[in-house]
């Protein structure tokens, strides 16, 4: 396949030439005429027209680079119901007025993946607008959000990850799949999101704030974040049963999620 233009490390482009893989894809979800489909950096449009044979009864490509979005308007220039938006998806993903049900494909530029993804999870409205995404991550960064405590993978990515979203992993990809060729392998990750959360919290971005501050210092015990968190009532941890000698990632997703609820109501 040859490039309109050399790919941008601003913009972390590698894309998806393997027609095996983006079958494989595909297969992950069921497409059909009742779906609307939503691609996060659709590049040269190889999953794109993909998904565009699955007959969704809508598609939205989201393109930031303004060439590929040009030449994504030659491509599918008959296609009906596709609309090709030229935005940054962080912009998109904060509107207001999406439909329903969306269908979200994203092989995600590699810089901000882990960006986009914190913002699907933190959206205040729940259960959100998609039904499911299905994501190509670096594998390094799909190892993050599937680790399992007392790991060294395990951490901030992994306790948000986790919070909202069902996660199932599908296959690991060669980096000889893309072009340019990545350093890395990729993992495909799918997400559904949990319609009854027993871990509820007014501002999702609380839980942001305890997994910052906690496992800012990974190595050392967790006493001393845990008292810049509650230094105004460390009494409302009692009930945690915390063992402030352990550090970060010996804590469970469950205990995360519970220090974020108290922390919540020490906000008032």
């Amino acid at each position: 396949m040859k490039l309109l233009q050399k790919s941008k490390k601003s913009l972390g482009q590698n894309f998806l030439i393997d027609k095996n893989i983006i079958n494989k894809i595909l297969k992950v979800v069921k497409v059909n005429k009742n779906n609307t489909v939503l691609e996060i950096g659709s590049g040269y449009g190889n999953l794109t027209k993909a998904i565009t044979t699955m007959q969704p009864r809508k598609l939205i490509a989201i393109e930031k680079d303004k060439k590929l979005f040009s030449f994504l308007n030659n491509q599918f220039a008959n296609y009906k119901n596709m609309k090709i938006i030229n935005e940054d998806v962080l912009n998109f993903i904060e509107k207001k007025n999406l439909e329903k049900n969306i269908i979200v494909f994203g092989n995600l530029p590699y810089n901000i993946s882990t960006k986009i993804l914190a913002s699907l999870i933190t959206l205040k409205k729940w259960p959100p607008w998609y039904q499911v995404l299905v994501f190509m991550f670096q594998k390094e960064v799909a190892d993050r959000i599937l680790a399992k405590n007392r790991t060294k993978a395990y951490g901030r990515l992994t306790v948000l990850s986790n919070w909202r979203l069902e996660i199932t992993k599908h296959f690991d990809v060669s980096k000889n799949s893309f072009i340019p060729r990545p350093k890395v392998n990729s993992t495909l990750l799918s997400f559904r999101p949990k319609k009854n959360n027993t871990y509820y919290l007014k501002n999702p971005k609380n839980l942001e704030i305890v997994t910052r501050v906690l496992f800012s210092n990974r190595r050392k015990m967790i006493n001393k974040n845990i008292k810049k968190l509650f230094s105004k009532n460390m009494s409302i941890l009692k009930n945690l049963n915390l063992n402030l000698n352990v550090r970060p990632e010996e804590l469970s997703n469950e205990t995360y999620y519970k220090i974020a609820t108290h922390y919540e109501k020490l906000l008032g």
